[in-house]
C-alpha cells in the first residue's frame, strides 16, 4: 500500500456518485497475470530505493524479467543497503541517465526486451531518447501517456490521458491519444469504453478549444475514424463521473456518470486531475506509455513500489493483447 493508503478509510465519497470506499480494480490486474509468462522489460537507471525495490517486487511477482541498465556498483551497493537480492538479474552498465536511456531503447529496437521500465532519472531523460524519429520507439501513432486509476469513490477502472507526454496537443493528435486509451481499456478488459471529452462546460463554445475539439472527435467517432469506444462531449468532470450531477444538469449522454477514459484538453490539467485524486481522493494509479514500439512503465519518481507494481501489471496485459498467441 501508499504511504497514504489509510486516507482510504477516511476518504469522504461524493454523494452523488454512491460508492462505498474501497479499492476494487488493480487486484483484478495482478489476478489476470498470474497464468501469463513474465515480459523481458529493460529498467532504466533503478537508482533509488524505491525504484529498485519496485523492479524486484515486479520480478518476483513474475510480471518481468528485468534487466538492469544504470551503474552497476551504485546500484548493487544500493541493493546491499536496502536489502533487495540482485544476484539473478542480467546487468547492462551505463555511467549516465541519458546513456542507461539510450541503451534501453535499442534493446526494445532489437527485440531484446518486451517493455521498458523507467527508474528513477526524470521522465524527459527517457522521453526525448524514445521518441527520437529514426532511433526511437515512434510508430504510426502518437505516443501518449495513460494513468490508469483504482479511486474509492467510483466503480469502475478510470483511465486519465494525456497527463505526462503531450504537452497542448492539437486535434489530430488527441485522435491518436483518444485511440491508444480506447485499445488499453480493451486490453484492460473493458470492451466498449465510455470516453468523456473533459472540458469546464457541457456546450459547445467556440472561445474555449477544448470543447470544439471534443465535437469534432466526437463526430470523427461516428464516421469510423476512431474505433472501439463510446464517445461524448465536451463534459465537465462532475458530468462525466456522476450520474446524478449529469440529472440535475439534466444531461442526456451515454457517457455521462459513468465514463472510463476521461481526455483532458492539456497536461497541466490532466497532472493535476490525476494528483489531486491520488493525494487527496486516496486513489491509487498506475502508468503506461502507448503508442511506441513496447509499452513504457512510466511512473512518477514519488510513486510507490506498489504503483510500479500494477503498472508493470498492465503493460504485461498490453502486451499480450498485442500479441494474442496466449489468452488472457
Amino acid at each position: 500500500m501508499s504511504d497514504l493508503a489509510p486516507l482510504a478509510e477516511a476518504v469522504a465519497v461524493d454523494p452523488l456518485v454512491g460508492h462505498p470506499a474501497d479499492y476494487h480494480v488493480f487486484h483484478q490486474f495482478l489476478e489476470r497475470c498470474k497464468n501469463l509468462p513474465a515480459i523481458t522489460t529493460a529498467v532504466v537507471w533503478p537508482q533509488s530505493d524505491v525504484a529498485l525495490k519496485g523492479t524486484v517486487e515486479a520480478a518476483v511477482a513474475g510480471l518481468i524479467e528485468p534487466t538492469i541498465i544504470g551503474d552497476e556498483p551504485e546500484i548493487k551497493a544500493l541493493a546491499a543497503r536496502i536489502g533487495v537480492d540482485i544476484s539473478a538479474y542480467p546487468f547492462l552498465q551505463a555511467d549516465t541517465e541519458g546513456k542507461a536511456a539510450e541503451i534501453g531503447v535499442a534493446m526494445c529496437r532489437s527485440g531484446n526486451a518486451q517493455a521498458m521500465m523507467k527508474g528513477s532519472l526524470h521522465t524527459d531523460e527517457l522521453m526525448k531518447v524514445a521518441m527520437q524519429r529514426d532511433t526511437g520507439l515512434r510508430t504510426a501513432r502518437r505516443i501518449s501517456h495513460v494513468f490508469v486509476m483504482d479511486t474509492p469513490a467510483y466503480p469502475r477502472t478510470l483511465l486519465i490521458t494525456d497527463a505526462a507526454i503531450n504537452i497542448t496537443p492539437e486535434l489530430e493528435d488527441k485522435v491518436h491519444i483518444v485511440q491508444n486509451a480506447i485499445d488499453l481499456a480493451h486490453a484492460l478488459g473493458i470492451p466498449e469504453p465510455k470516453v468523456a471529452l473533459l472540458s469546464a462546460v457541457e456546450t459547445v463554445n467556440p472561445k474555449i478549444k477544448s470543447t470544439l475539439d471534443a465535437a469534432a472527435l466526437c463526430k470523427m467517432a461516428d464516421r469510423g475514424q476512431i474505433t472501439g469506444g463510446i464517445l461524448d462531449g465536451p463534459l465537465a468532470f462532475d458530468t462525466a463521473v456522476s450520474a446524478k450531477a449529469a440529472a440535475i444538469k439534466k444531461l442526456q449522454s451515454p457517457v455521462a456518470g459513468q465514463a472510463d477514459i476521461l481526455v483532458v484538453p492539456d497536461l497541466e490539467s490532466g497532472n493535476m486531475l490525476a494528483k489531486q485524486l491520488e493525494y487527496l481522493g486516496g486513489a491509487q494509479l498506475a502508468g503506461i506509455v502507448l503508442g511506441a514500439r513496447v509499452p513504457t512503465i512510466l511512473t512518477s519518481r514519488a510513486d510507490s513500489a506498489e504503483t510500479r507494481l500494477t503498472s508493470c501489471a498492465v503493460a504485461v496485459l498490453l502486451h499480450y493483447a498485442a500479441h494474442p498467441c496466449i489468452k488472457v
